[in-house]
């Protein structure tokens, strides 16, 4: 199994947090991977991607040119990386943000209105962890326990407090993928 994932959108849709807790969810697997994140020259609002790899063998290069897997959370996102999306991969959309339809026949689009269901829990910020819930949900590629672990690993000491409210927001997200 090897999962080249794309994660992409505007600085503060937290795209990098998403490929951060994928790749350290991957490690708490015993998998191998990569992340190389990319970030546009504006702190908030400019375009920020990352690229994980997930993998049960040995992965050549963090260069992801034909990925399995990609994640536009903006239009600008979705106009950008939907033509690189290998063929039967799996194109993740925020529903609530981008407005156009996938025209290629030879991939899946899954569509998540990721910001609406994050604002009726209360937080918009949070639609990153619904799109992950949607993401694990569709590839298995990791569990939603090795998340949880690498949430405890990686999110700093002020935010472990929100541990509970982002994994109940992400299995809002696997509950809403189709």
């Amino acid at each position: 199994m090897e999962h080249r994932c794309i994660f992409a959108g505007f600085g503060g849709q937290g795209v990098i947090s998403m490929g951060t807790l994928l790749a350290h969810a991957g490690m708490v697997e015993g998998r191998q991977v990569t992340f190389f994140p990319s970030y546009g020259i504006a702190m908030r609002g400019g375009m920020a991607n990352c690229t994980v790899v997930v993998s049960d063998d040995e992965i050549g290069t963090p260069i992801v040119k034909d990925p399995t897997v990609v994640v536009a959370m903006d239009e600008a996102s979705f106009d950008l990386f939907q033509g690189r999306l290998s063929a039967g991969g799996l194109l993740f959309v925020n529903a609530s943000l981008v407005n156009k339809r996938n025209s290629r026949p030879d991939i899946k689009a899954v569509y998540v209105n990721a910001t609406e269901i994050a604002l009726k829990q209360g937080d918009g910020r949070m639609a990153n962890m619904v799109m992950l819930g949607a993401v694990i949900k569709l590839t298995r590629m990791v569990s939603i326990e090795a998340v949880e672990k690498a949430m405890h690993k990686t999110f700093p000491q002020k935010l472990q407090p929100l541990i509970g409210r982002n994994l109940q927001v992400m299995k809002l997200g696997f509950e809403a993928a189709q």
